[in-house]
């Protein structure tokens, strides 16, 4: 397996915290582009040490989710979670919400949900992945691709991740029909016949295509 690039994951952390004096968190989601499923957000706030004196050798190769299979996320996701000195938080728009208010403002609210989720003492700026989120409710840095640049994301992008992969392998069991297990929800040409043979179930998201039923036609024939 070739090395990967030798990149320093913490610039942005403590880029942020020279002019930042409170907690820094990492902002991530999961589940914006599946057919099914809630969208999930994830908080992390590492330990300043590390920012400062570099990670511990347990979390060296902590990268984006989608990079990582699925038994290291779990790995990780363990070692994220029973570390004392990580804070963490994570929060969900459900199908109905998603419906409701569109994807776009169901993830910036999931987002948020996870950050004030945090309590105190409350985060003073979020690195997020991705484009800036108008609606944040702490000052932002965005990352294009920050999941792979920064280790506070990335550990929110786990969380995110293996947080909503179990909410599918979940729905696996209420719904056998759809393979949610397999493919967490995502327009896969087996899941879109499972939809053509079932149709949607209670947490398929009615908004979007395939799902979306057509605008009546108000002036046709």
């Amino acid at each position: 397996m070739p090395r990967r690039p030798n990149i320093d994951r913490f610039l942005h952390e403590r880029e942020s915290l020279a002019f930042v004096t409170g907690p820094l968190a990492g902002v991530d989601e999961a589940g914006r582009g599946p057919l099914a499923g809630p969208v999930v957000a994830a908080a992390v706030v590492l330990p300043v040490e590390w920012i400062r004196d570099g990670i511990p050798a347990e979390f060296q190769d902590l990268n984006d989710s989608k990079q990582l299979g699925a038994a290291e996320r779990e790995r990780y996701f363990g070692l994220l979670t029973v570390h004392p000195g990580i804070r963490f938080a994570v929060s969900a728009s459900d199908p109905a919400e998603i419906d409701r208010i569109n994807i776009l403002q169901a993830t910036h609210r999931a987002m948020n949900g996870a950050l004030r989720a945090l309590g105190e003492p409350a985060v003073a700026h979020a690195l997020v992945d991705g484009r800036p989120v108008k609606t944040l409710c702490v000052p932002q840095t965005a990352l294009v691709k920050g999941d792979a640049r920064s280790y506070s994301i990335a550990a929110a992008s786990v969380l995110a991740k293996v947080t909503r992969d179990r909410v599918m392998v979940e729905a696996h069991r209420r719904w056998p029909g759809y393979g949610f297990d397999v493919h967490k929800g995502y327009p896969t040409p087996d899941h879109l016949a499972a939809l053509e043979r079932l149709g949607p179930c209670p947490i398929h998201r009615l908004s979007f295509a395939p799902l979306r039923r057509p605008e009546p036609d108000l002036f046709g024939g």
